[in-house]
């Protein structure tokens, strides 16, 4: 099986030789720069540049040369193997030998994900190391692994959200087949891949394009990282949206991935009469209509239009969206902390714990206090549980701590677990993060390499403590200190799981517990969620005690958490207890008594 998806632009092996597309509408001049020799490239017209030289095989290094100066890589560049600066080369995608042909993808239900970065989900860093674990993440229920962004960033180590080539995976992982090799040994063990992908911006460092294609920005949309991408301009935005949707199916097919996860979509400003939002989702399943893809938001909006169904239950634009409201609830009950974006939630937290696990969002169009009373949100109810990934911990809300602590590290073990059940046996899409599933040790820190740029690691150290002087722990200049350095290499070291912890007092604990929940969730939960979605409801019996239940054609689930305060009485239940704590006990006439941070899941079938 050989793979590989035809796009307008880059460097594309075909009969009659390589040819090479690029668009550069603001360049007076432009060159192709391969193997020491240049070639003009001549002007086709809407700023397009094109030249086809036979004879040129894969592994060939090229570049453009733009009015008579400047030496780029290219934009759609395939692989960049001396860094987003240097010369791109010349791939032949059709070159790799899958063994996935009898790949089908599977349903999104029967989703868990494992969420990695992969420079540290190992301590080689690489992908042929995380492709070692995979046997270990099947084993303990994972369905999916769903990796950081991948796309060429400046450096050797970064989370991946400061790329600035979208086609290249990023060089410090492995190569591209290296890559492909991961994706098909995954398959090979009934696991999905996600890839996390950012539309939003480039990063700060590697970015030529306003050299020959100012344009593909616009100042009439400002974003948190300067002048908006142009989605919306009338000379510019088709092409703008071609090279992020090619992005998309790119990975898709010459990776063979089984769905994308858009950051921060909520950055991506259009005021076109089709978002691009839409455009992108329906051009994704224009393409594949039969295979199962599945497309996940990040969005702070809560726009539950871009997450609704069809008449047969089908998503009509996204799967599922990355459900903030019910991680906040968790952590502002698990820890206590209401600074920030908790501040929102911090009022009743347990009731916006049970309205998110109901219905979605927590906000649905309310004001919120972090938004100067703005309203967030829109009425997600009708949505069916899959609409959402939950999560107790992501690499944001463990990285963009001070000194990276996980929730592990801040919450009581036993409350901990009453929480990783609330997350495992919910009927949304469940997420770990990596590590997550043992209690790791090891922090998540912030991280970046703009080496030799001194001046760029410094404005990010220095906004680094900036960012936290407001917290009590960090106000003064020698507490600020102890903020670790985001540039230094010791800061990503630390950063890199040690999987020998696994089999550690402590650890190897959690990770049964884990292990034993998943497989319940396959067992009990899964086949509820694959009939059809009835609504979802919720009470709170007092205000420390929530009671959540999710109806399915193939009858209901129903989980009561008490998070404090005197045992609370539950009276006889219909159905059949699938899971409880192991402090609930039996009360008169077949009651359970439920102490301060225990609960119980009750299934019933019709």
């Amino acid at each position: 099986m050989r793979r590989a998806h035809s796009m307008p632009f880059g460097a594309e092996i075909g009969p009659e030789g390589v040819r090479f597309a690029l668009w550069a509408p603001t360049a007076t001049s432009v060159a192709l720069v391969l193997d020491g020799t240049e070639h003009d490239l001549p002007d086709g017209g809407e700023g397009w540049r094109r030249l086809t030289v036979p004879g040129v095989r894969a592994g060939t290094r090229y570049g453009y040369r733009i009015d008579g100066d400047l030496v780029v890589p290219d934009p759609a560049s395939r692989f960049q193997p001396e860094d987003v600066s240097g010369l791109s080369e010349v791939i032949d995608p059709a070159a790799f030998a899958w063994t996935d042909r009898d790949w089908a993808g599977r349903p999104f239900e029967e989703t868990v994900i494992y969420e990695c970065h992969v420079g540290t989900a190992t301590p080689e860093g690489t992908y042929a190391a995380l492709a070692g674990k995979l046997e270990a993440l099947r084993d303990l229920g994972v369905t999916a692994i769903e990796l950081l962004p991948l796309a060429d960033f400046k450096g050797s180590r970064n989370w991946g959200y400061d790329g600035v080539l979208p086609y290249a995976p990023d060089s410090a992982y492995g190569t591209p087949d290296d890559l492909r090799r991961l994706v098909d040994r995954a398959h090979s063990l009934g696991l999905m891949v996600f890839l996390d992908v950012v539309y939003n911006h480039f990063g700060p460092a590697g970015n030529y394009l306003n050299a020959y294609a100012k344009s593909f920005f616009t100042e009439r949309h400002q974003t948190p990282w300067g002048a908006g991408i142009n989605f919306d301009g009338k000379t510019s935005g088709e092409v703008v949206r071609d090279y992020f949707v090619h992005n998309s199916l790119y990975w898709l097919e010459e990776f063979h991935v089984d769905g994308l996860r858009f950051d921060a979509v909520h950055a991506i400003l259009d005021d076109s009469e089709k978002h691009f939002l839409g455009e992108l989702a329906e051009r994704i399943r224009a393409a594949h209509p039969h295979r199962p893809i599945h497309l996940m938001l990040e969005n702070e909006a809560n726009q539950a239009s871009w997450l609704e169904r069809d008449g047969a239950g089908k998503p009509r634009f996204h799967s599922a969206q990355w459900a903030d409201d019910t991680h906040h609830g968790w952590h502002i009950l698990l820890t206590g902390e209401d600074s920030g974006y908790y501040e929102s939630f911090a009022d009743k937290p347990a009731a916006h714990l049970a309205r998110s696990l109901a219905e979605g969002f927590a906000y649905q169009g309310e004001p919120f206090k972090t938004l100067d009373d703005h309203p967030r949100g829109e009425p997600s109810g009708h949505l069916p549980p899959s609409a959402f990934v939950t999560f107790l911990q992501n690499h944001d809300q463990v990285g963009n701590r001070a000194l990276g602590e996980r929730l592990s590290h801040l919450a009581d073990p036993s409350r901990l677990a009453l929480a990783r059940a609330g997350l495992l046996l919910s009927p949304q899409i469940p997420m770990l993060w990596m590590g997550e599933e043992w209690s790791a040790s090891t922090p998540f820190l912030f991280f970046v390499d703009f080496a030799p740029d001194e001046e760029l690691n410094k404005a990010v150290r220095d906004g680094r403590r900036r960012e936290f002087k407001s917290f009590a722990a960090f106000a003064d200049e020698e507490k600020a200190k102890t903020i670790p350095d985001p540039t230094a290499e010791e800061t990503f070291r630390r950063s890199a799981l040690d999987w020998a912890e696994r089999d550690r007092p402590g650890h190897r604990e959690v990770l049964a517990d884990t292990t034993a929940l998943l497989r319940l969730r396959q067992r009990e939960v899964v086949p509820l969620t694959k009939t059809a979605w009835r609504g979802g409801r919720y009470a709170l019996p007092r205000p420390d005690v929530i009671d959540v239940t999710w109806s399915y054609a193939g009858g209901s689930l129903r989980f009561v958490g008490a998070f404090g305060g005197e045992p609370y009485e539950l009276a006889t239940l219909p159905g059949r207890v699938v899971w409880r704590s192991p402090a609930v006990s039996e009360g008169e006439n077949g009651s359970l008594v439920l102490p301060a941070w225990s609960g119980v899941f009750v299934k019933e079938v019709r």
